[in-house]
């Protein structure tokens, strides 16, 4: 299925599985960029249509397709999720947008 392209923000999990550390490094740090990281390999991400196709350009840029795996789930209309997260452990928190006033 071709990546939705939209105004509309999504909610996402992004988890994956990679085989070098060094790819594993770059893949962490430009998913920092995107959304909150959950776990080890787990990120949950608000983004919109062109944002999720930009993350999964840069994510094909930097990964092995032979050898890693991205999986990137979506949840839905961020703004209609209600995330129904059991967490064992320490506390999950959705990621809420607010303004910001500078």
């Amino acid at each position: 299925m071709p990546p939705r392209r939209s105004n509309a923000e999504h909610a996402y999990v992004v988890t994956y599985d990679i085989s070098d550390a060094r790819r594993w490094r770059r893949v962490f740090r430009l998913m920092q960029g995107y959304g909150r990281w959950l776990q080890l390999s787990v990120f949950h991400c608000r983004l919109d249509g062109g944002r999720r196709v930009e993350m999964a350009s840069q994510l094909e840029d930097i990964i092995d397709t032979t050898a890693d795996h991205v999986l990137i789930l979506d949840l839905g209309p961020a703004e209609e999720v209600d995330l129904a997260v059991e967490s064992l452990g320490k506390p999950f928190a959705p990621i809420e947008r607010r303004a910001i006033v500078i």
